[in-house]
């Protein structure tokens, strides 16, 4: 399992005070970057072998209210892979340890030139730890 904490800032916000529902996706995308690279499959090994992850679907509840200057953590983890898809399940946490949002993805691998899924590499099994 893999933590990234982030504190909300003001451009985070939407007019109701909380964050905005848009930038929930971008946050959590953001903790997925900051993985796939402390594993080694970040943006230029993407970039480097024509191959990386590509989102096919989206899931995301709201449950508690995310506001300023709280400190979040986003908890991902990877939960199913069969064949060319995996699962990965994202969590965000607030302060004081209630679930402010849940992201179910199902992501697909994807080659940069033939523009098709394929088979994810050993590299990209690894960042999300289906290997052991």
């Amino acid at each position: 399992m893999f933590e990234y904490k982030i504190l909300i800032r003001e451009q985070h916000l939407d007019s109701y005070g909380h964050v905005n529902n848009a930038t929930y996706l971008t946050l959590f995308e953001e903790a997925r970057w900051e993985m796939s690279t402390q594993q080694g499959y970040g943006y230029q090994a993407v970039h480097d072998s024509g191959k990386g992850p590509v989102i096919l679907e989206i899931g995301m509840k709201f449950l508690k209210e995310v506001t300023l200057r709280e400190m979040v953590t986003i908890r991902l983890m990877g939960i199913t892979q069969e064949r060319k898809i995996s699962r990965i399940k994202q969590t965000m946490f607030k302060e004081d340890g209630q679930v402010g949002c849940e992201l179910d993805l199902v992501v697909g691998f994807f080659d940069l030139k033939t523009r098709r899924l394929i088979t994810p590499s050993p590299e990209w099994q690894k960042v999300l730890d289906f290997n052991g």
